[in-house]
């Protein structure tokens, strides 16, 4: 009973105490309201931002959310690339000799067979006269042999032998003129197409060259080709005869619409060292021709269209252990639902199974 009572009157002094204290540290604050407001708000506030913090939170409020919708979706393909022409030759000489004469200059027109350069050929010339004289004295020699000599001797195997071997000797002679005659065509550079000079090695005449060093190239300007290079990852999408869209550096407000011509068989490596398929677009020139040579652009080509499918945003998708999935909201919580994608759009994606119309989807967190 001792004990109690004297618990009880440690008890009743501690509440005495605590009691004056708060009376204290009431008079304290009254005589400091600036500071007890501070402290209210301080408090009011960490106490209101902890619950925020504690408390279960929608998923509203965790996550940007998306609706499954219906709606047209196109699938496609960009590449860059560069203008170039359908018909481009580049002309050699077929020996060495001196630049006797250039008649084109880059950015000519040339029609098609024009001369546009030839070597010296005043040897060529005297090569030619000489071979011609050969061929003459051959030529007199066998009909003095076959009308003369042999007409009224008896044909033998030793006679045989020798009217083949005069035989023989004049179609050689006639050989050495053909060639010399074609040495002094080949002389001159003859353009195959019609088209403008784009380049010109050595456009000055008087010029010792080499076949390797008078390089003469001829472009057509009137059938011009937007070569792009598709990524290997992407070839599988890409078809003949599929539209597509052009811009170009030089004119980006001008939009050339396009189709698909052609896409080489064998892969080819871009300036990176990565593989890529080069895919031709014919491209017509305009009457003042403003597209050029040259010319960068981008290209997107439309590889699929779909009209009324499920779409949700591409960066909703899940890829994990090769399954695609999404997270669906539903009553309130957040579940992994397996999907299926059809095409994809440069934002949506094709569902095809695994998710209805109206559902709710998190695209990704806040």
């Amino acid at each position: 009973m001792f004990k109690f009572l004297q618990n009880l009157n440690t008890k009743i002094n501690l509440v005495s105490s605590l009691s004056k204290k708060a009376k204290s540290l009431t008079v304290w604050l009254k005589k400091r309201k600036l500071l007890t407001l501070f402290l209210a708000v301080f408090l009011g506030l960490g106490g209101f931002f902890s619950w925020q913090r504690l408390r279960p939170k929608s998923p509203q409020e965790l996550y940007r959310l998306a609706t499954v919708n219906r709606g047209n979706l196109t699938q496609t393909v960009a590449a860059s690339g560069v203008v170039k022409s359908e018909t481009q030759v580049d002309l050699k000489f077929q020996t060495s000799g001196q630049l006797a004469w250039v008649g084109v200059r880059v950015g000519d027109r040339v029609q098609k067979w024009q001369a546009l350069a030839s070597l010296d050929q005043r040897q060529l010339k005297k090569q030619l006269a000489q071979e011609l004289i050969d061929y003459s004295k051959e030529r007199n020699d066998f009909e003095e042999d076959r009308r003369v000599t042999y007409q009224d001797t008896l044909v033998t195997d030793t006679l045989k032998r020798v009217l083949a071997k005069n035989q023989w000797d004049l179609e050689r002679a006639v050989l050495d003129v053909e060639i010399s005659d074609l040495a002094v065509k080949l002389s001159t550079i003859v353009s195959p197409i019609a088209g403008v000079v784009t380049h010109i090695d050595v456009p000055v005449p008087g010029v010792n060259i080499t076949p390797a060093t008078a390089v003469f190239t001829v472009a057509d300007p009137d059938h011009l080709v937007f070569e792009a290079e598709i990524d290997e990852t992407d070839i599988g999408q890409v078809k003949q005869d599929q539209k597509a869209i052009l811009t170009l550096d030089a004119f980006p407000d001008e939009p050339v619409y396009l189709t698909v011509d052609s896409i080489d068989f064998a892969s080819s490596l871009d300036s990176s060292g990565s593989t890529v398929y080069l895919a031709k677009l014919n491209l017509l020139n305009s009457p003042d021709s403003k597209f050029r040579l040259g010319l960068n652009g981008e290209v997107v080509i439309t590889t699929a269209e779909k009209e009324d499918v499920l779409t949700i945003p591409f960066l909703s998708l899940i890829e994990d252990d090769n399954q695609t999935s999404v997270k669906l909201v539903e009553k309130g919580q957040v579940i992994t639902q397996p999907v299926t994608v059809g095409i994809q759009g440069d934002e949506q994606v094709e569902i095809t199974s695994g998710l209805k119309p109206g559902q709710t989807i998190v695209v990704a967190p806040k």
